[in-house]
């Protein structure tokens, strides 16, 4: 898990979300999780999969007959 380091925030900030965490019973560090995945992940965001797989159902769709190749994977060698 990555660690962020938020360098001169100012006091009142700091306060402001300290009042934030404890409205939301949580701490201070977990509200700023929240109000950072908030930020770069809505959840109401447009999802790649969706928008292809509506695309496709626009179109009435596509079956296809594919069947897995289930051969195990070779070792990797380096040298």
């Amino acid at each position: 898990m990555s660690v962020v380091t938020v360098r001169n925030l100012p006091e009142e900030t700091h306060r402001a979300l300290k009042v934030r965490a404890a409205q939301h019973g949580r701490s201070t560090e977990a509200e700023i999780r929240a109000i950072l995945e908030s930020a770069v992940r809505p959840p109401d965001r447009i999802r790649l999969g969706s928008v292809l797989a509506a695309i496709g159902r626009e179109f009435g769709g596509v079956e296809l007959d594919i069947e897995r190749d289930k051969t195990p994977a070779g070792t990797v060698s380096f040298e």
